[in-house]
């Protein structure tokens, strides 16, 4: 009896053990994540940039598995709206080099994200976020003051995630001057490559002066006979990754690196892509106020409402023809020396086309130029102008995206949410995210792809388009699947979670 009594009062022990375990396991803090970067919507935008920094930290703290942070520039230009709910959590000084300055931190709570902003006037209140000849200094002050600001907060994070140059400083700081430091030790490093293009680069001679490190560092910079921010970086980081798989295996080569190629290969083992998503609840086409009317994949009528609407705007007959649309900057990159080569040949076919965007002189004049030449067939806007950019999204049937180089890309994905078919370069992200309806059976995908850089292939598939649209049950079936198609944050969160449970 007594043996039995035993027996049960060890199995309410290890009950009750097993219970507090349980318990402490239940309030265990979740590891923790600080991206860097220098822009963000709501907040501040001027592209693809922003629009994953407002998209992708929320989607990571719906999963619940990461306390996910943000933190900015506080920018003159910062939407009113928010700036006057800022929360005020004190200043310190940032030494950098031989400059001591001063740097206020805000916060701002968002659907669970917190974001940070930090202040400097002599550096953020400017018309325009990039562009000024001291960039560089900008960006180092931010870099430093993000790393300064952990201290300050005392919050480290289990991962610091940077993306692009601007934030390559974070990086640097993190893994040189602060590599001993308590607290910092332990911080791992992910950095993001959203568009290799643009690296930071300056002379060797700023290295102290201006980027306040020692010539002991100098080696991990150095890169074509000039530092180069982006580079060191990569070196330094524990994993480097692009905005999607393809783009992850272009710039190892030449023709898409922009000259970082060798260190790119010299890392490749770190190295590694993620495909980006959109804010589907943003670009909605059942309720996007922009909109003429609304639309589902059940009931297209809508559609039909907006294109005759947006023909009206635009002064273009209300034609049942297919409408032809580009939305981009207006630079060779996009692919528009293609475009030009036989845009003529493109309008010689019963369509409409319309052409929204700024950038350099060269294609802004002679877009304008066809629109004037074609009055009825073409429009050219020049201008960036979000609103616009929806009603011509949800009204046009075609959407031309022919990148030469293209990391991810956003349109192609908003385009087909509302119904306007993408016909793309197989090239980085466009690969990734559109599937070729233009295969040999055209029974599935999304979209027209074509592989060459080249003018005649791209006007052949894009006639196979306009030929295909005559044909109403199977545009309609493709509109369909296009608009169902998953570009959603969901997987690559979770593809996100997978490379931050890798930094341990």
């Amino acid at each position: 009896m007594a043996e039995k009594t035993v027996k049960k009062a060890t199995t309410k022990k290890t009950s009750k053990n097993t219970a507090e375990k349980a318990k402490v396991t239940a309030v265990k803090p979740k590891k923790s994540v600080l991206m860097v970067a220098s822009e963000a919507n709501p907040f501040i935008g001027t592209g693809g940039l922003a629009d994953v920094l407002g998209s992708l930290p929320i989607s990571l703290c719906e999963n619940g598995n990461y306390d996910v942070r943000v933190i900015l520039p506080l920018y003159g230009d910062m939407e009113e709206g928010y700036r006057s709910h800022l929360t005020f959590l004190g200043n310190f000084n940032v030494e950098l080099a031989w400059r001591n300055q001063y740097c206020g931190l805000f916060y701002y709570k968002r659907k669970n994200v917190t974001f940070y902003f930090v202040d400097n006037e002599y550096y953020f209140k400017r018309k325009g976020l990039y562009g000024f000849f001291d960039d560089g200094e900008r960006f180092a002050f931010f870099s430093k003051a993000v790393i300064d600001s952990l201290g300050f907060l005392n919050y480290y994070p289990d991962v610091l995630h940077a993306h692009d140059w601007q934030t390559a400083l974070s990086v640097i700081y993190l893994k040189t001057l602060y590599k001993n430091s308590f607290g910092y030790d332990r911080i791992k490093s992910i950095f993001t490559i959203h568009n290799i293009e643009y690296q930071g680069k300056y002379d060797k001679m700023l290295l102290g002066d201006l980027f306040g490190l020692g010539t002991d560092v100098e080696y991990l910079l150095e890169y074509d006979g000039c530092l180069n921010l982006m580079k060191g970086a990569i070196e330094l980081s524990d994993f480097v990754n692009t905005v999607s798989p393809t783009y992850a295996e272009e710039i190892k080569h030449e023709f898409y690196a922009h000259g970082l190629q060798y260190a790119i290969n010299a890392n490749a083992h770190k190295i590694s892509g993620i495909l980006n998503g959109i804010d589907v609840n943003l670009f909605n086409s059942e309720t996007n106020e922009s909109l003429f009317a609304p639309f589902s994949v059940d009931n297209l009528d809508g559609k039909k409402v907006c294109k005759k609407e947006l023909q009206k705007l635009l002064g273009l007959p209300e034609r049942d023809v297919p409408i032809i649309a580009i939305i981009s900057r207006l630079v060779s990159h996009k692919g528009l020396d293609l475009v030009k080569h036989v845009l003529e040949d493109v309008l010689c076919e019963d369509v409409q086309v319309v052409i929204l965007g700024k950038g350099e002189t060269y294609y802004e004049s002679y877009f304008s130029y066809i629109a004037d030449k074609y009055q009825g067939k073409c429009r050219a806007i020049i201008a960036y102008n979000r609103d616009l950019s929806t009603k011509i999204y949800s009204g046009s049937d075609i959407f031309l995206m022919p990148s030469k180089q293209e990391p991810c890309g956003l349109s192609q994905m908003i385009a087909a949410r509302y119904g306007s078919i993408p016909v793309v370069r197989s090239t980085g992200g466009l690969k990734d995210s559109i599937t070729p309806f233009n295969d040999e059976n055209r029974s599935s995908g999304i979209g027209f792809v074509f592989n060459e850089y080249n003018a005649d292939e791209m006007l052949y598939v894009l006639k196979d388009a306009i030929f295909t649209y005559g044909n109403k049950p199977v545009w309609e079936a493709l509109i369909k699947r296009a608009m169902q198609a998953d570009f959603t944050w969901t997987k690559s969160a979770k593809n996100y979670e997978k490379l931050y449970d890798l930094c341990k």
